[in-house]
């Protein structure tokens, strides 16, 4: 007699895929991974992009900043010092450049902390077309996020370089426009070329820290490749870079 189980073979096990969990952080979660886990945090930002908290921390660390310079140095003497080096001095009245200091003065004050959300949403612009331009995807959400966060660290770090030099340094030796001792330009005399100024001031630590940032955001939220992260960023920088250096040439240097 046979057995009527000769020859059955039970079917082959099957194998359900499981997603890959999405990764969800708090706001708070956030604004503190990002300085320790920031391949986390973007991973994080991918599924829910957020951004408003960390660019309102950006903009109150500029007005700090902005604030105890002003309470610091006197900025109307600064500016009317850089008038007097410009190669148009001659040309002006005791009038007009009494006027053109109280114009920069307000304009200075006023301008610094109106300047951050424009430079948010025009770097976020910036990186969604790179990001195009390397065949990936993204929404302009998740790259205002990636701008801001990678924007973070270096702010809060760089705040409080600012605010000591302000505090520390003599009042009369302070240059507002090198408050940052993180690159070798803030370590230029007076004498010293402003091209030259110009090209070491790109070299700063807390910016390349900021690149760094970026590119983890941009391989993280646009799922691109590291190469075509560093790219972007890279290429964005030069492209500033020549600009400040340009400028510089322009202005005299």
């Amino acid at each position: 007699m046979s057995d009527p189980n000769q020859g059955f073979a039970p079917p082959p096990p099957t194998f359900e895929f499981t997603p890959k969990p999405t990764v969800e952080m708090s706001t708070a979660g956030t604004l503190t991974g990002i300085f320790f886990e920031p391949g986390e945090v973007f991973e994080s930002l991918r599924t829910r992009p957020r951004f408003l908290v960390a660019g309102i921390i950006l903009l109150v660390l500029t007005i700090l900043v902005t604030a105890v310079l002003f309470m610091r140095v006197d900025m109307g003497a600064f500016i009317r010092e850089q008038m007097d080096k410009s190669r148009f001095s001659a040309q002006q009245t005791e009038q007009q450049k009494e006027l053109g200091v109280k114009i920069r003065k307000i304009a200075f004050e006023a301008g610094l902390p109106a300047s951050v959300p424009v430079i948010i949403a025009a770097g976020a612009a910036l990186y969604l077309l790179g990001v195009m331009a390397f065949g990936g995807t993204i929404s302009y959400s998740r790259s205002v996020a990636v701008w801001v966060y990678s924007s973070l660290p270096p702010a809060v770090l760089g705040t409080l370089v600012a605010v000591l030099v302000l505090f520390l340094k003599a009042a009369d030796t302070i240059d507002p426009e090198h408050l940052l001792i993180t690159n070798p330009g803030a370590f230029m005399g007076p004498d010293t070329s402003k091209v030259v100024t110009a090209f070491l001031s790109q070299f700063d630590v807390l910016r390349f820290y900021g690149l760094f940032l970026a590119a983890i955001g941009l391989r993280k939220v646009a799922k691109l490749s590291s190469g075509s992260a560093w790219g972007i960023v890279i290429g964005f920088w030069l492209i500033g870079a020549i600009f400040k250096i340009a400028g510089a040439l322009i202005s005299g240097g």
